[in-house]
């Protein structure tokens, strides 16, 4: 009789619905698990696919490497479970010394009841725990070291632990009193809780220390006396795994197999028709319900597997898939559970990939790409029928493929005893959804009512209500004509609303198939109660049918926060090629935005993404592709300075470290979002040195080469007004780029030198800084032997523009986007 045939034994006798399986059908179902654990297409129907499965535990070293770490989780376990046993008997001793006084809180026979073999269960866990302990300690004490020639599987063979476990199941006994008794001790304790404020009072608040930090966590009476009753369930799960990574050669093996049988028999002997695990309470008359549910990654274990998590009103329940074969339902196996009494959450965004993972996705996206495109050319007539369905299914799997190793958002899980579980999503906006729930539900720390695991997970089939991972390929038609295919663009203008100043960046998201990247950021903003961005997003989309928009505030050693989210549906109808601007309210932030999608076939995915290099690119290139008028760089870095440099004493002529400016370089010509990222952390005079290198390497000129002699002539006139006039006219002669950069410079300098009191940077140290990056003779005249102009005459031609120009007091304002016109007015989108 094994781990299932006991479960579906137990769900039987407590009146729960569970398929019975053959011998036959658990060897299957075990060798399922096996492919299910190695690789993520598990909860689709088993497929050749040409990827390479996760290799498995093979050579007793891993073995004996995964046998001590199950150790260490069952010692972990252990002392928590003691602490709870602790915190249970706490009151033990002055309940007893009350029974005897004329107001008594219990009467002896009533504390009696209540903790029968409580006391004496605690003392054979404590038993066992020093022991086991003891022979872990000494086993890591003589470990060898790095540069030692002891070999793992001698030490790993010498850890002997069998005898442990095997007088720990022997006095089992113990439990067969405790669970008789059970429902005796639950009625007192509910009745006492019911009549008397006094015992109601302790029952409703004992306090346990759980965790390496000693958190104190709140549990109710009923919660800890529930304690001992889920442990020894757990027990025989616990052995199999202990028995799993102990080669049979281990000296604990044999001892491991009695104590297995032992822990069989108890189970299957004790008397399960109670109501003893049935309909549990929890804390303050809470009944445990489904709140959400969906398919995960789970990484907690090192590797990535699709799970499905259930979010109950105290707890979240992992759980493996196993999809239903010919003639029987779909099961759920129990992965791990949390409470979520004290449960921490904290998320991260993993931006870089390594470049295994990058070509693995690639290949990937390449493969569902080619498959999409076959089913979408064969699926009419009698033999595309056939081959649609068969190409379909393969889809399907690609697509849960992808859906396991794309994901680059990371939900790390942290309980007050130490536990923790690493969950990943693809989506910031499913991770938010997720963390809103559980938070919803984190608020009141007390312990609620273990689980019935058994029955909790075989329920999962009926409560559920996520059917299948979210897979497009199943979930939507392949030929939906209200889908876009093509481009998309989304132009992110500004946001209002917030509270306080803050840096703030907005993640766009789109569904559809993954072929390409479906989410992109925009850089953060400075800090200000109204960000603008107008910074323009491209995606290609295949089958998209919304957009999701996030507002992000992020803070320095802080985690990100979600100020706010919406959706919006896409809808090939009203969007065209032309800029529709509309403003969505993401609760409290308001965030403009433009949109554009132009229609076309999509070509496969690249190896690598496009990378759009910005240094030493001409501007009219850049700005063209980053859709604006003034290039995020020398936005990000005047605004980096305006931020935190205004005081800085010789803001520009100081140098920073020439390694830490071309570091920043490089990362802005192939990732702005991290560049922004570490111009946050930089030192100020490395930010002024990358906008001085920018200008400096710029191919051309910022101010064209050619209206050099134009500007000279200029500073010839003797009128002051005659002479702007005429600047301003060779100014508004420039391309746009040109023109809205050079305004954009000339305004950042003049609120620079506002504060030259403390800088010490005039307007003429400023000029004299930027004039030689800003304004060159053409190649031609510099190379020209008898050119009347020398370079000392240069230079001070070229301080004396800019300088002129930054003595005016009413310079135009610069444009910095691209302007988006729409057919129709302004639009706004309540959500």
């Amino acid at each position: 009789m094994d781990v299932y045939q006991e479960a579906v034994g137990y769900l039987t006798s407590q009146h729960v619905p569970a398929v019975v399986q053959t011998e036959t059908e658990v060897m299957e179902e075990d060798v399922f698990q096996e492919e299910a654990d190695s690789c993520p297409l598990s909860p689709l129907h088993p497929q050749s696919v040409d990827f390479p499965d996760t290799p498995t535990l093979s050579s007793p070293e891993e073995m004996l490497d995964r046998r001590l770490m199950v150790l260490k989780r069952i010692v972990e376990s252990e002392e928590v479970y003691l602490r709870e046993l602790e915190a249970l008997l706490m009151p033990m001793k002055a309940l007893r010394a009350s029974a005897g006084t004329s107001k008594p809180v219990l009467s002896n026979q009533q504390v009696q009841t209540v903790f029968y073999q409580v006391p004496e269960i605690s003392d054979m866990h404590q038993s066992f725990f020093s022991g086991l302990k003891e022979r872990l300690s000494a086993h890591c004490r003589s470990e060898p070291g790095p540069g030692e020639d002891g070999q793992m599987s001698y030490t790993g063979f010498e850890l002997v632990v069998g005898d442990l476990f095997l007088k720990m199941v022997n006095q089992l006994g113990l439990y067969g009193g405790f669970i008789g008794n059970y429902e005796e001790a639950v009625q007192v304790v509910r009745k006492c809780t019911q009549s008397d404020p006094r015992f109601r009072t302790l029952a409703q608040s004992m306090m346990s220390n759980i965790g390496s930090d000693k958190t104190r966590t709140k549990y109710t009476f009923e919660a800890l006396l529930y304690k001992p009753l889920d442990r020894v369930t757990k027990t025989t799960l616990v052995l199999l795994d202990l028995l799993k990574t102990t080669p049979e050669t281990h000296q604990d093996f044999a001892l491991l197999q009695e104590a297995l049988r032992l822990s069989r028999s108890f189970l299957s002997g004790v008397n399960e028709s109670s109501q003893s695990k049935r309909g549990v309470t929890l804390s303050h008359g809470m009944r445990r319900k489904l709140m959400r549910d969906g398919f995960v990654v789970d990484a907690s274990e090192g590797e990535r597997h699709m799970r499905h998590l259930f979010l109950y009103t105290d707890l979240l329940l992992c759980t493996r898939f196993k999809h239903a074969t010919r003639g029987k339902q779909d099961q759920y196996r129990f992965g791990w559970f949390l409470p979520l009494a004290g449960l921490k959450l904290r998320w991260v965004a993993d931006q870089h990939r390594p470049p295994d993972a990058q070509l693995r996705l690639h290949t990937i996206r390449t493969k569902m790409h080619l498959l999409c495109q076959q089913l979408r050319q064969h699926a009419q007539g009698s033999k595309g029928l056939a081959f649609a369905a068969r190409s379909r299914k393969k889809l399907e799997q690609v697509e849960l493929m992808l859906l396991t190793h794309s994901p680059a958002y990371t939900l790390e899980l942290h309980s007050p005893s130490g536990k923790s579980h690493t969950l990943l999503l693809s989506s910031l906006y499913e991770l938010e959804e997720w963390r809103e729930a559980i938070h919803k539900l984190t608020t009141d720390n007390i312990e609620t009512v273990p689980p019935d695991l058994l029955t909790l997970t075989s329920a999962c089939v009926k409560l559920r209500m996520t059917q299948q991972p979210p897979l497009h390929s199943t979930n939507a038609a392949v030929e939906d004509e209200m889908c876009l295919c093509g481009t998309l663009s989304v132009a992110v203008h500004s946001a209002c609303g917030l509270q306080q100043p803050a840096s703030v960046y907005v993640c766009v998201e789109v569904d559809g198939y993954e072929f390409y990247d479906k989410q992109a950021t925009t850089h953060s903003s400075i800090h200000s109660l109204n960000p603008h961005w107008d910074q323009e997003l491209e995606f290609q989309v295949d089958a998209a049918q919304e957009l999701r928009l996030l507002c992000v505030s992020q803070a320095d050693g802080k985690n990100d926060t979600v100020l706010g989210k919406t959706s919006v549906k896409l809808e090939s109808k009203t969007l065209n090629e032309r800029w529709r601007r509309q403003t969505l309210h993401l609760g409290q932030v308001d965030v403009t935005v433009s949109l554009k999608f132009s229609p076309h076939p999509l070509e496969p995915p690249s190896a690598t993404a496009p990378l759009h290099p910005v240094f030493c690119v001409p501007i009219e290139i850049v700005t063209q592709q980053e859709g604006v008028m003034v290039p995020h760089v020398v936005r990000c870095c005047a605004e980096e300075v305006e931020r935190r440099g205004l005081a800085e004493v010789g803001i520009y002529r100081i140098s920073g470290s020439s390694c830490d400016i071309n570091t920043l370089k490089s990362v802005f010509n192939s990732n702005l979002r991290d560049a922004v990222t570490r111009l946050r952390r930089a030192e100020v005079n490395v930010v002024s040195g990358v906008l001085k290198l920018y200008f400096r390497e710029l191919p051309e000129p910022l101010f064209p080469a050619d209206k050099f002699q134009s500007l000279a002539r200029s500073l010839e006139i003797q009128d002051v007004d005659s002479r702007l006039v005429s600047l301003f006219s060779v100014l508004h002669s420039c391309p746009a780029p040109n023109r809205n950069t050079f305004l954009f410079v000339l305004h950042h300098l003049q609120r620079v030198s506002e504060r030259q009191d403390t800088n010490k940077m005039t307007l003429m140290n400023l000029a004299t800084i930027f004039g030689p990056s800003l304004l060159r003779l053409p190649v031609a005249e510099l190379g020209h032997i008898g050119s009347s102009m020398d370079i000392s005459v240069e230079v001070v031609l070229q301080v004396q523009v800019v300088f002129c120009y930054l003595q005016c007091n009413n310079l135009p304002e610069a444009q910095t986007s691209l302007p988006h016109d729409t057919d129709s007015e302004d639009e706004t989108t309540h959500m």
